[in-house]
């Protein structure tokens, strides 16, 4: 058995706060702080408000948690114009 189990849930990203913090909603509507997990760091993955996140927290602490996975839209990202376009030579 593990030292500690962590337990997951899907939320939204609602609030961008200082020092790579995010507020995150989660489906049952508990408000939480969030911080980015090392790998989503380390591959320089950008989380923004609207965004569909993934979050473990701990058992005994349930109003942090820690961002490991952003899941991907439909749609263009905000700001993200047409793709370029290369012209054949």
């Amino acid at each position: 058995m593990a030292k500690e189990e962590l337990v997951e849930f899907e939320g939204q990203i609602t609030e961008l706060l200082p020092e790579g913090r995010f507020r995150v909603r989660l489906e049952n509507d508990h408000e939480i702080l969030a911080y980015t997990a090392g790998r989503m760091k380390k591959n320089r993955i950008r989380s923004m408000v609207g965004d569909k996140v993934t979050v473990e927290m701990s058992p005994y602490d349930f109003d942090r948690g820690r961002i490991t996975y952003r899941h991907r839209d439909t749609g263009p990202r905000v700001g993200a114009g047409p793709p370029p376009v290369y012209r054949k030579r």
